[in-house]
């Protein structure tokens, strides 16, 4: 496909950087020359200099030809604006980044059906709704949901402590009678490793499962070895008072969360107290401990740190983590230190650029691609297809398929029937078939379920 893209933020490279992988012709315009020499020196993408709201540019970045336009700059005015003249021009697939709720909230004066707009996505949103999702899911730093909430895909790091720990994957699959998951993949340093029978689960391991939600709480001594008290009210502290920590805060309330919300901006306080019916404001800075102790920070079950300033957000979570908090989460902007947060200590991080890029490459694959989730640190994805009537695949078991290498199917939904999938398995139409795949076997696994 031909795919124009406005803006070379972190979002708008990350797509680039995607979807110019998958081998689709990828031009860029941004106002920033050095921002566009960058992206043409690592990435194979064609750029143009110039406003993407501008006719004459998008013309210059053949927009006549284009599948798919994306408008992802900084301002949610021209970006809906370049949508605007790329529906003008017969685009048939138009998606536009915007932060103000005056276009992406519940009862929006200019929706994206008033505008003409396929998709409209506010990486704030997408971030809470990440947050809410690990927050919510005992010890796991990754989670995704597939099948409407059926299968989740979930990330754990391997601690001394866990059962899991020296045992090989052959070993895993002989209790997999009383314990129904996948092993999808591990990371080890910086290798995604798609593990075999005979691969061995190590002290500093991530790794990635699939499980149905049912079997979740019988697996759970094994993913988390040390399990809630029943019957207690789960305490959260949230640094930060912006849009994403309000909109955390409403949503752990309703989840019944005890919610302590810090923030230090006094009129911001008074404005929280207005909007939150249960949740305690905490009117200081992250780095006041004492205060924190006072007010319970020892013993929760989570910290989550969404202020603007990654920093802050590191140094508050380590501190949270030091003083007693069970987990702690943060809101991390830079792509340098995805990676560096988690071996300090902090149990998951969430990036911004990563969740709105995921909603948005899921749109851009929608057919056959029903769900969508990236994995951050090895650019792995997972993948929800259906199978038509008429694929090729159909009536012969996996054994005999020539999957591609760096992927692996980790769950088969047919029906009301959850399938761990073995060599004998056989595909049918209509099944619901989850995936994990490394970014070089993506575009092979689009291609043999198509």
């Amino acid at each position: 496909m031909k795919i124009l893209i406005v803006g070379t933020g972190q979002v708008g490279y990350f797509l680039c950087e995607r979807l110019s992988e998958e081998g689709h012709e990828v031009t860029l315009i941004d106002q920033d020359q050095e921002h566009l020499n960058r992206a043409q020196e690592r990435l194979n993408v064609l750029g143009i200099l110039g406003n993407g709201a501008s006719a004459e540019i998008l013309e210059q970045g053949g927009i006549k030809e284009a599948n798919i336009f994306i408008a992802v700059t900084d301002m949610d005015e021209v970006n809906i604006l370049a949508c605007l003249l790329a529906r003008e021009y017969g685009v048939k697939t138009r998606i536009a980044r915007v932060r103000s709720i005056e276009y992406s909230g519940q009862g929006a004066v200019l929706s994206k059906e008033k505008l003409g707009i396929d998709l409209l996505i506010n990486p704030k949103d997408a971030v809470a709704e990440e947050m809410i999702k690990i927050a919510s899911r005992q010890g796991a730093f990754d989670v995704a949901e597939f099948v409407e909430g059926q299968i989740q895909f979930l990330g754990y790091r391997i601690g001394e402590k866990s059962p899991l720990c020296d045992l090989t994957l052959k070993e895993l699959g002989e209790i997999r009678g009383m314990y129904r998951f996948v092993v999808t993949a591990i990371t080890r340093g910086e290798r995604t490793i798609i593990p075999r029978g005979d691969d061995t689960i190590r002290v500093g391991d991530s790794i990635f499962i699939f499980a149905h939600h049912n079997d979740l709480p019988a697996i759970q001594y094994l993913l988390q070895p040390e399990p809630e008290k029943a019957c207690r009210l789960r305490r959260a502290f949230i640094l930060g008072g912006g849009s994403i920590g309000l909109q955390i805060a409403q949503r752990l309330e309703k989840l019944h969360f005890n919610v302590r919300l810090i923030e230090r901006d006094e009129a911001r306080c008074e404005y929280l107290a207005s909007k939150l019916r249960r949740s305690m404001i905490i009117h200081t800075d992250g780095t006041d401990i004492r205060t924190l102790s006072d007010e319970g920070i020892e013993g929760a079950d989570v910290f989550m740190a969404v202020t603007g300033n990654d920093e802050d957000n590191i140094l508050c979570s380590l501190l949270a983590k030091k003083h007693g908090a069970k987990r702690a989460l943060a809101l991390i902007n830079k792509p340098e230190y995805l990676n560096l947060a988690p071996s300090l200590g902090i149990d998951a991080c969430v990036s911004p650029r990563l969740a709105a890029g995921a909603v948005i490459l899921k749109h851009v694959r929608r057919g056959k691609v029903l769900s969508l989730a990236t994995v951050e640190g090895s650019n792995a994805e997972v993948l929800e297809l259906q199978l038509g009537e008429d694929s090729p695949i159909l009536g012969q078991p996996l054994k005999s398929l020539h999957f591609p290498r760096g992927a692996i199917i980790g769950a088969i939904v047919r029906g009301s029937e959850y399938l761990i999938p073995t060599g004998d398995t056989v595909l049918r139409p209509l099944d619901r078939v989850v995936v994990f795949t490394r970014p070089e076997a993506l575009a092979k696994v689009e291609s043999f379920f198509g």
